[in-house]
Order: structure tokens, then sequence, then C-alpha cells
């Protein structure tokens, strides 16, 4: 009698495990056609005239046994602009009942992938039939992501996660200190962040589905003309050949001051993506924690300031020669006669978190490193990944010690995004106090009361 009830309650919880979740994942094409002008680097002078390899949105649904979803999607471009952000999630949260929270939209940031206007618009002239070109994309990729979704939650079913983590070491910080100030080249000593955190998804049975992964690097191997994903849609292809019937995800950490080493050869965008690529496939070969239900999430902007800027000076640079800073001064001085608020960017900050053991910390933007290795810090209990790029890409993201030590990344980057300047040392604090209320949503608890700027 006592081995049937063993039995019984053996059965009952093995049942238990593989209801944990149901998850599903989608995926649908999205490579532009061909003539279109690649975004990311103002010296391009020309529209792309090929593709190495496709681009693709890519979605994983995940609901827990309350009803409790999050849908993730990764997709193969630089970056989504706020208005397709916005249009993407009404769209979602009229087809399929999604909250803003429960939709985590992460761009893998290969500069070899389409133009979404308006971000960077102002590194291009482009013509009528270019930004022809350019509308049909976003109306392709919209469909694209929407699609997407939609199999993936069509395709639910009971599923168990799991979580480990490896390493990959071909991101060096790219901040070089010079006499002449921060430059962007090669700086061994700067922080970085190797960590290569891993969410599988499997079967009842034990048979791998999905491969969500993770790495802080800009994705800038490449320069070329060609239509691709850059070491990130190497190391995605590489993972899928490696485990047929598996959809590899890729997700963007804070790689905005991070530059892949070395780069600018195709060759070298397939070593960066076949290393990630094993270091993901040799943590399948190894052990993983099961992750458990509940899925919380949770959402919120903030709104991040920049730093006085005068008029007169944006009239100075309407007449100069510099032509990026002339266009930015005419969209701005636009802006600001019609009435718009110039001087305060809303910025997304979101978290999602599975039971107690993987979180994943969104936040927008082209964010630097510290901002992944601070969380860390201040949420040491937490299995935590730090995404950038999520949401929309609306700037760089620096923090106080960035600021101060000027650069690309704060001030001369703001310029080519259309921002009025860099932002005020404000910024980390403001951002920390969105992070830290989205995590005390989802169940997170810092180490300490209150954020210290550069803790």
């Amino acid at each position: 009698m006592k081995l049937y009830i063993l039995v019984f309650l053996l059965l009952l919880w093995i049942s238990d495990v593989s209801a944990q979740f149901s998850a599903g994942t989608g995926r649908k094409v999205i490579t532009p056609d061909i003539p279109v002008w690649l975004s990311g680097y103002a010296s391009r002078n020309r529209p792309a005239d090929g593709v190495l390899h496709d681009l693709w949105a890519k979605a994983l649904a995940v609901e827990d046994q309350k009803g409790h979803r999050i849908v993730i999607v990764t997709i193969d471009i630089i970056g989504l602009s706020h208005e397709l952000s916005e249009t993407i999630s009404e769209s979602l949260s009229l087809k399929y009942g999604l909250s803003r929270s429960q939709i985590l939209l992460n761009s893998s940031h290969t500069h070899s992938g389409p133009v979404i206007y308006p971000s960077l618009g102002i590194m291009y002239d482009l013509g009528k039939d270019e930004m022809a070109a350019l509308v049909r994309y976003h109306k392709k990729l919209t469909e694209g992501i929407v699609e997407a979704v939609g199999m993936a939650i069509g395709d639910l079913s009971p599923m168990n996660l799991y979580t480990a983590h490896g390493s990959a070491g071909f991101a060096v910080n790219r901040r070089q200190h010079t006499e002449k100030g921060v430059v962007i080249g090669v700086n061994r000593e700067g922080p970085v962040d190797h960590d290569v955190p891993v969410l599988k998804v499997e079967t009842p049975e034990g048979g791998l589905k999905v491969v969500l992964f993770g790495y802080a690097c800009h994705n800038t191997t490449l320069d070329i003309y060609q239509v691709n994903g850059d070491f990130a849609g190497f190391a995605q292809i590489e993972i899928e050949r490696a485990n047929p019937g598996v959809t590899a995800m890729f997700m963007a950490g804070c790689g905005a001051d991070q530059n892949p080493d070395p780069r600018r050869s195709v060759e070298l965008a397939q070593q960066h993506g076949k290393e990630l690529a094993l270091a993901v496939c040799e943590v399948l070969k190894g052990e993983f924690k099961a992750v458990w239900a509940p899925v919380r999430t949770s959402f919120t902007t903030a709104g991040l300031e920049f730093a006085p800027v005068s008029p007169e000076s944006y009239n100075e640079d309407l007449t100069g020669e510099n032509r990026y800073k002339a266009a930015r001064a005419q969209f701005i001085l636009s802006a600001m006669d019609k009435g718009y608020d110039v001087n305060t960017l809303v910025y997304p900050v979101q978290a999602v978190r599975f039971g107690k053991d993987f979180t994943i910390l969104a936040l927008g933007g082209e964010v630097v490193v510290d901002y992944s290795l601070i969380a860390k810090k201040r949420y040491p209990n937490e299995n935590l990944f730090v995404a950038g790029y999520s949401g929309e890409v609306p700037c760089y993201v620096p923090t106080v010690r960035i600021l101060r030590e000027g650069g690309y990344e704060p001030e001369t980057s703001m310029i080519y995004y259309g921002m009025p300047g860099p932002f005020s040392e404000n910024v980390e604090a403001k951002i920390f106090s969105a992070i830290d209320m989205v995590m005390k949503k989802t169940g997170a608890r810092p180490v300490t009361k209150n954020y210290d700027p550069g803790f």
C-alpha cells in the first residue's frame, strides 16, 4: 500500500513539474527587399546590394498555471523607433489581450539591417523612392512581429524552463582614453560583462524546443553593404544547425560601450558567432537550474532630463559646416517652435521574473555595460540578465561616470539621434529609481534600501 502511495505521489510530482508552464514559439523572416539603406554608420553612401543571410523576428510565449503570460520577441534590426514600438504593442494588445508589461521587444542592434526611420534618420539624406522602401519595410516588420507572436501563442503546450550561464570573451570595452579625450578604440582595462545567460525550453519528455541567450556587445563586426545579423545572426544559425528543429533567440545585453574584437570582415563575424554559439552549446551539455512559476511582469517609464542647451547654440549649428549638427538643430528648433517638450525623454524600463529563479531586466536604448554590472551588484540574490535595446532605441544611455568622461556615447552620438544634447547627471539615479520600481513589483529586492550612484 505504501509503495502505491509513493508511486502516486511521484507521478503527481512529475505531472506538477511538467505543468509549470505552457510555452510556444513563432518566427517570421523580416529580411528587407533590396535595395534598401542600412542603418548604423553615417559613412555609408549607398543602399545595400545583397543579402548575406536572412533577418528574423522570433517570439517565445510563456504562460504559467494561473494564466500569467510573457511574450519575448527578438528582432534582427538596429532598434525599434518609439512609433513602431507603440504600434506593435498596441496591435498585440488588441489582437491577443497582452498588457504592455507582457510584451518584451529586444533588438539585436545589427548595423547590417535596414534603417528604422526616423531613428538615426539624421545620418542619411534619402530620396522619395528610398523613403518609400523604408515605409514598406515598416509595414513588413510590424506584420512579421505580430504574426510571429500569434504563432507562438497558438503553439502553447506544456513545457519546462531551465537556466544556466556560460561565457564568451570577444567583447572589449571600446572607450579608449587618450590625451585628446575618450575615443572609440580598444580599452582592455575597461569594464566588460562576458556573461552568456541561457534559458532553455524543453518538452516534458526532455526535447529541446527553444534556446534564449544573451550577450553584452555591440553588434558591429561588419560595415558591409549586405543585409545580415552580424555575429548575433551567425550565432543563432550555428546553434540551430547544431540542434535541428530548435529556435535560437538572441537578446542584446548592455553593449553600448562594448565592441567585438577584432572586427571588419565576414570571417570575423562568423568567428565571433561561432564562439558565442559554442559557449551556448557547451552550456547545453551541462547542468541547469529548473525555473519555476509564477511569471511576474512590470513596465514603467522614467522621465530623463537633458542638460540645458540654449537656442542660440542650435542657431549656430544651423548655419555651420557640420551637416549632422545642422540637421539636428533644424529638427530641435522646429520641435521647440511647435511647443513640444525637448527637455525630457520618456524612457522604458521593464522586468520579467520567473519565480525566484530567473529575472530579465529590460532597458530601452543603447545602454552602457555599467548598468548591467551595477544592477547585478544591487540585486545579488537574483539570477539576473540585464538587456539593453529593449522596447525602443531612442539614443545612448550613459551612467554618471561616462557622462563626466565625455566622448561618443554621451555626447557625439546624440547628434545622430536628433537629441538636444547630453543627459543631466541625474540620469543614472532616475533609471535606477525606475529599475527598483519594476523589480519590486515582480518580487525582487535590492541589498541596499536607497540607490547610491556608483554603487
